[in-house]
């Protein structure tokens, strides 16, 4: 800035600032780059993604959320669409790619409109406007669904691991995941409450993907801690200590001087008549099973292991806290408390091999509030895939189990709300009938990304869908194995009410923030879309 000649500085030298249609065009180019990064893994027949970190390791997957959160993002736009992913996955576990590549669309067909000299502003209002008239559309043609209508939620969860690896054991997993859930949903004022934190998924590589087993109880990726103790407990009453079995270090620097090696003797029987105590307190008490979350001292597993006492330690606190759920038991900080009514009641605590580890399986309990799944598989890579196709499968189940709502999938819903949005705009008028057309246009990528990404033609099928939506089929949607345009409703292709809700409002609102920067002002050089060594055409590491 200059006034008369003496130039004055107001950002720090280095500081990089973007003003105006480039700001508007670099944010949107980045956004949309992220968008085409998970674009090709939408629907059944998407494609996986192999991501390989600087330290080497190997991620192969083609969940969203686990995409974009590997690839390091320099870019500050890109960086507000991957938020969009995580909360997405927060909220509902699954939609991830739909509300990125939603978000991304949006912003494409804001570009076109700018580029009409059409002002962000009168587009961000078309957008809420449409976003508000969508999510209207999706509740009126949602369908009812109860807590325990078993076969829907199955299906539900099978549409939602339809494409994974997950895909060729989808009906047991589904099963699995619908257990699961069934035995740690309550019911609170007449709701339904789902608390996923109370399902414990444990990965052990080895098997095959058919070992994968729902355990009626906790598994803990601990052993015994002493040779000694019995393998298997009948009828276990467990302790939860939260304490540790060892003698008590004083919490100030204190020295002990002892002048005479009588007095030595005296204090170590001292120590050890302590720790024989405590296991006395433990023994006298019924409990045949102590779950330590922190240390237990050497003798002390000497004693526990005399008596015939199980004793695992340093379990996570997460744990212990599932295993309160699932024994009835309290988590005790003081033996001085321990009172059989403190115990907790499993049928059965045994020590298994699996794989290569020993595990402890705390099974056979009584209205069991946290349940655990044992997912097993060849490799590394698929255990962690088949881990993130079931967190897909538990989320969608508890979130239909919550809102008692399902909509029908395969683009249908997309196509209903496209046609909703192109009769609407005209009664809105004005320039913002633009913007909801734009809307309109964007939504139905889903569709048309999972028709290219089955090889069909994306063009063909949007006709068709559209004619049977006219003709009122509003469950209509594409089977990409044929081809055809099929009742979604009967196919069973159907999601949660709350997976595509949350995808369009949260796509909307990322866009609306992106398309109403007109200044970008960067400490450091933000890097460009600008084609790089080893990058692909949008400056981003595939």
């Amino acid at each position: 800035m200059l006034t008369g000649k003496t130039p004055i500085l107001i950002l720090k030298e280095g500081t990089e600032r973007e003003r105006g249609r480039d700001a508007q065009y670099n944010n949107i180019r980045a956004a949309m780059a992220i968008a085409d990064a998970v674009r090709s893994t939408m629907g059944p027949k998407g494609m996986d993604k192999m991501l390989v970190d600087s330290m080497g390791d190997v991620v192969i997957t083609n969940d969203g959320v686990t995409i974009l959160k590997e690839i390091e993002v320099e870019h500050p736009a890109a960086k507000m669409i991957v938020e969009v992913a995580k909360a997405q996955d927060q909220e509902c576990g699954d939609g991830t790619t739909t509300a990125v590549v939603l978000a991304g669309e949006l912003l494409k067909y804001a570009q076109d409109l700018i580029e009409q000299d059409i002002h962000p502003t009168v587009i961000a209002d078309g957008y809420r406007i449409a976003s508000k008239k969508a999510v209207e559309v999706l509740e009126k043609i949602a369908i009812d669904i109860k807590p325990d209508d078993e076969e829907l939620l199955k299906k539900i969860a099978e549409t939602s691991m339809t494409g994974k690896v997950a895909a060729t054991n989808k009906e047991m997993l589904a099963d699995i995941a619908y257990k699961a859930v069934r035995a740690i949903v309550e019911e609170k004022d007449g709701k339904v409450k789902v608390d996923l934190d109370n399902i414990k998924v444990e990965k052990k590589q080895g098997g095959s993907v058919e070992d994968t087993e729902l355990i009626n109880g906790i598994i803990l990726d601990k052993e015994r801690v002493h040779p000694d103790m019995p393998s298997v407990v009948e009828n276990a009453k467990i302790l939860l200590l939260n304490a540790p079995l060892e003698v008590r270090k004083t919490e100030v620097d204190a020295q002990i001087r002892i002048s005479d090696p009588s007095q030595l003797q005296k204090f170590l029987e001292g120590e050890e008549q302590m720790i024989k105590e405590m296991v006395d307190k433990i023994k006298a008490s019924g409990a045949n099973v102590v779950i330590c979350q922190k240390g237990i001292d050497d003798l002390a597993q000497y004693y526990l292991a005399k008596a015939g006492i199980f004793a695992v330690r340093r379990v996570k606190k997460s744990d212990m806290e599932k295993l309160a759920r699932a024994t009835g038991a309290s988590i005790l900080s003081e033996l001085e408390d321990i009172k059989p009514e403190y115990l907790g009641e499993a049928g059965k605590v045994e020590e298994k091999k699996i794989g290569d580890d020993k595990m402890t399986f705390i099974t056979e309990c009584k209205e069991a509030k946290a349940v655990s799944i044992l997912v097993r598989g060849g490799t590394e890579h698929v255990v962690d895939e088949i881990e993130r196709s079931l967190h897909d499968a538990l989320s969608v189940i508890a979130v239909a189990m919550e809102d008692g709502k399902i909509t029908t999938g395969g683009g249908s819903a997309a196509i209903e709300i496209a046609l909703a949005l192109r009769k609407y705009a005209p009664e809105v008028g004005g320039r913002e009938q633009l913007a909801i057309e734009a809307f309109a246009n964007a939504i139905e990528v889903v569709p048309r990304a999972l028709a290219t990404n089955a090889g069909l033609d994306p063009i063909d099928v949007l006709l068709r869908l559209r004619q049977a939506h006219n003709d009122g089929k509003i469950t209509y949607g594409i089977d990409v194995y044929t081809g055809d345009v099929k009742d979604m409703k009967k196919s069973f292709v159907i999601e949660p009410l709350r997976v595509g809700m949350q995808a369009i409002k949260s796509a909307t609102e990322v866009a609306i923030m992106i398309l109403r920067i007109d200044d970008v002002i960067a400490a450091r050089e933000i890097q460009k879309g600008k084609e790089k060594p080893g990058m692909g055409e949008e400056g981003m590491e595939y």
